[in-house]
C-alpha cells in the first residue's frame, strides 16, 4: 500500500531518476480519485484576497486537501468553509487562532497571506511546528524579522516557497536568458517603478465601532494598540508603518527581484539613497509615501526605484515595470511582456509575450519541492528575504532622510536613528522569535 510517507520518499527518487513532474491544468494527467493517505493536507491562514487566490490554485491539484482556515473575520471564515465544500464536497475546520491551527498534526503545509506584520511570526511558528510554509511576499515587515524566518527556515529544515511567483515565470526566465547573453551590451542602470491609484487612498476617517465578527485585537497582533479605523484596514494597512511599506514592500519586491536577478546580484547594495514624501497627496490618510525616489549604488552600476501613488502611468507607457538600459539595447519588461528597444543597429528590437501560468506553476513548483524535500524552491526564504530587505532599506534611507550603508553582518547602518527602525518592538504578549 502506498501511503503519504511513502509517496513523498517516492517523488524524490523519481526526481533523482531525471523524471519530470507533469502539470496539473489542462488535460489533467492526474487521476480523478487520489488515496486520503496520499493527500497533501494544507492550512490557509489569512482567507482574504492573496490568500484565497493562493489555496484557489493549490485545490487545482487533486493530491490537495484543504482541511483548515484561519481568520480573524468569523463572517469570511464561513463564507470562505462553504466555497471549499462546494470544490471539494469537504468542510475545513474553522480556526480563530493560528497557533490552534498549527497544533494539527495532519497538516503538513500552511499558506500565510496575513498582513506583512504577522509573516515573521507566523512563519517561526509553522516551521517549529514542523509544517512547510508558502508565505506572501514581503516575507516581513522589517529587516530583523527578515532574518529570523530565514534562520527558522534552516533550524527546522522547513520547505518554504515565497510567493514572488514571478521567479516560476517562463516570460521572466526568457528575460534572464537574454541579459544574461551579453547582447544588451554593458548594463549600467536598472530603473524599476510603479505607480498605482490605490496606494493613494482617501482623507482621513474618523475611528468607528468594530465590525461584527471581528477580533481586532488578533489582528493587530504584535503592532501596537490602536483603536479601529477603516482606513488601517483591510488592504489598506500597507500604507500605515506598523503593517507595511506603501508601494515599495508590495510591488518592490517583485520588481527589484527581477532587477536583482537579472544583475546576479546576492547582497545588500554599497549605499542606499532614498527620498519621498507626502507630495501627491498630502490630505490623504497614509503615512508611507506617495512620491519616492531609491537609488541603490554599486561598484560599476546603479538601480533606480520610484513611484508616484494615485497615478496610473509611467516609463515606456507601462505603469510598473522594469528597464535594463545597456550600451547595445534598453529591455523593458512587466508581466504583459518584455521587449528590446535598440540603440541603432547595435541589437534587435525582440517582443516576448507571456504565458501567464506564473502563480500556478509557482504553486505546483512548491508542491514538488514538498514532496522531494528540496529548499530550493523557486523562491526561497533567503531570495524573498533579500528583495524584502531591499524594500525596508529604502523606506528606511528615506524616512530617515539620509543616505545609508547597512551591514549585512553585524546588522547595523552608519546612521543610529536608521537602527532604530531595524527591528519592531513587539507589543505583549508577543514575543520577537530568538532562534
Amino acid at each position: 500500500m502506498v501511503t503519504r510517507r511513502n509517496f513523498l520518499r517516492q517523488s524524490a527518487s523519481t526526481i533523482a531518476a531525471g523524471l519530470v513532474m507533469p502539470s496539473v491544468w489542462g488535460n489533467n494527467p492526474y487521476t480523478d480519485v487520489v488515496s486520503a493517505n496520499d493527500k497533501i493536507r494544507i492550512g490557509l491562514i489569512g482567507c482574504r484576497n492573496m490568500g484565497w487566490a493562493n489555496l484557489a490554485d493549490f485545490l487545482i491539484h487533486p493530491d490537495v486537501d484543504c482541511v483548515a482556515l484561519c481568520d480573524i473575520d468569523r463572517k469570511l471564515l464561513e463564507s470562505k468553509a462553504g466555497e471549499v465544500r462546494k470544490l471539494r464536497n469537504k468542510t475545513p475546520d474553522l480556526y480563530g487562532d493560528y497557533r490552534k491551527l498549527l497544533d494539527r498534526k495532519d497538516i503538513d503545509a500552511v499558506i500565510i497571506a496575513t498582513p506583512d506584520h504577522w509573516h515573521c511570526l507566523q512563519m517561526v511558528d509553522a516551521c517549529a511546528a514542523g509544517k512547510d510554509v508558502y508565505v506572501e511576499k514581503p516575507v516581513a515587515n522589517s529587516i530583523a524579522e527578515c532574518d529570523a524566518m530565514v534562520g527558522a527556515a534552516q533550524k527546522y529544515n522547513r520547505v518554504v516557497q515565497v510567493g514572488q511567483q514571478q521567479r516560476s515565470g517562463n516570460h521572466w526566465h526568457e528575460m534572464k536568458r537574454y541579459i544574461d547573453s551579453g547582447k544588451l551590451g554593458k548594463i549600467a542602470r536598472v530603473d524599476v517603478w510603479a505607480n498605482f491609484n490605490y496606494a493613494a487612498m482617501s482623507l482621513p476617517v474618523p475611528d468607528s465601532p468594530l465590525p461584527e465578527g471581528i477580533d481586532f485585537d488578533m489582528w493587530l497582533g504584535p503592532a501596537p494598540k490602536r483603536s479601529f479605523n477603516n482606513e488601517r484596514f483591510h488592504g489598506s494597512w500597507r500604507m500605515f508603518w506598523d503593517y507595511g511599506g506603501g508601494l515599495l514592500t508590495d510591488w518592490g519586491v517583485h520588481l527589484l527581484d527581477m532587477a536583482l536577478w537579472g544583475m546576479n546580484v546576492k547582497g545588500v547594495p554599497e549605499k542606499v539613497m532614498g527620498v519621498g514624501g507626502k507630495y501627491a497627496y498630502p490630505q490623504n490618510s497614509p503615512e508611507t509615501f506617495d512620491t519616492m525616489s531609491v537609488i541603490y549604488q554599486y561598484e560599476n552600476f546603479l538601480i533606480h526605484w520610484s513611484n508616484v501613488a494615485g497615478a496610473e502611468t509611467g516609463p515606456y507607457e507601462r505603469n510598473y515595470g522594469l528597464a535594463f538600459k545597456g550600451t547595445n539595447g534598453t529591455l523593458v519588461a512587466n508581466r504583459e511582456s518584455w521587449e528590446v528597444i535598440p540603440e541603432g543597429d547595435k541589437s534587435e528590437a525582440i517582443r516576448s509575450l507571456p504565458d501567464f501560468q506564473d502563480h500556478k506553476d509557482h504553486v505546483a513548483n512548491f508542491l514538488t519541492c514538498m514532496k522531494n524535500r528540496d529548499i530550493n524552491t523557486a523562491c526561497t526564504i533567503a531570495n524573498g528575504s533579500l528583495c524584502a530587505k531591499y524594500a525596508h532599506l529604502g523606506n528606511i534611507s528615506a524616512r530617515v532622510g539620509d543616505s545609508l550603508t547597512f551591514d549585512d553582518q553585524k546588522k547595523l547602518f552608519n546612521h543610529k536613528e536608521a537602527d532604530k527602525l531595524f527591528k519592531p518592538d513587539y507589543r505583549k504578549p508577543w514575543i520577537f522569535p530568538e532562534l
